[in-house]
């Protein structure tokens, strides 16, 4: 998503392209495109020069969004109703501190941070 929004207004970008310039498995990408696909964030461009495009400006996707299509409910654990309340606060607050993490910090922040020179790309594992 994050080459995809670097990339965006340049036209679509093709998988073995993200691929290659982020030394990804394409294989393993074709798996991430198609419930974000499915949940509307890409298109696919079919044709020579196909590939993905954002179907909405990068400012208007978070992070939140992402995450949720990719790996369901933001939870860092599953609250139980039978666990002791001090427990089960803390966890709650955990788990709303990091919604409003990711859903305050949208997918073109992302893709412009400028950090460690050193890097070529950043690698995020879910």
């Amino acid at each position: 998503m994050m080459a995809l929004a670097k990339k965006s207004g340049e036209g679509p970008i093709s998988l073995k392209s993200i691929a290659k310039d982020h030394q990804l498995s394409e294989h393993y990408l074709e798996q991430l495109i198609a419930p974000l696909r499915n949940a509307m964030l890409v298109k696919s461009v079919r044709g020579a020069y196909g590939g993905y495009m954002l179907t909405k400006d990068a400012a208007d996707i978070t992070a939140g969004d992402i995450i949720r299509v990719l790996e369901g409910p933001i939870s860092p654990v599953e609250v139980l109703d039978d666990e002791e309340p001090a427990k089960r606060d803390l966890w709650i607050k955990i788990r709303d501190a990091v919604k409003q993490v990711l859903d305050n910090t949208s997918l073109e922040a992302l893709a412009s941070y400028k950090g460690d020179e050193d890097h070529e790309y950043y690698m995020f594992y879910i």
